[in-house]
């Protein structure tokens, strides 16, 4: 399977990264804001939604990949519920949305489980998501409650 490579200019763009991006799991440690260089890295295992729809011969497989998602062109950045000190917990990433302001300005916001949040006030949206390596299995799928 082809490694994924996606670039988001605008919120339909962003759209199609939160879905591959639905049930990543990170550590608090693998998020990183460069704020000389206006940037923001977040290095999740992302659940390879892709796969899991397709099946391979029939026969459905789960995998995560290693992958990084980057923002260019952020001003700022905000938590909710993270405790940037605790480099080690996991967080569950639900969605990654825009929320217009001043045209072509907003927020990128990030929701995970547990009701924790990111919030990047951005220029504008320049957002690069790359699988880093090979996958490896996963147990299970992940399952929401309705």
């Amino acid at each position: 399977m082809e490694m994924l490579k996606l670039v988001a200019l605008d919120d339909e763009d962003l759209r199609i990264i939160s879905a591959h991006l639905q049930d990543a799991v990170l550590k608090v440690g693998d998020l990183d804001y460069l704020r000389q260089e206006k940037r923001f890295i977040a290095v999740t295992n992302r659940f390879v939604w892709e796969r899991a729809a397709s099946g391979v011969f029939g026969k459905r497989t789960f995998e995560r990949r290693r992958t990084v998602l980057h923002f260019d062109r952020v001003i700022s950045v905000k938590a909710n519920g993270i405790d940037h000190g605790r480099k080690d917990d996991v967080l569950s990433l639900l969605a990654v949305r825009f929320i217009a302001g001043d045209a072509p300005a907003g927020i990128v916001e990030f929701t995970f489980s547990g009701g924790s949040a990111i919030r990047l006030t951005a220029e504008c949206i320049e957002a690069r998501l790359t699988d880093l390596g090979p996958a490896w299995e996963a147990r299970a799928k992940p399952e929401h409650d309705a």
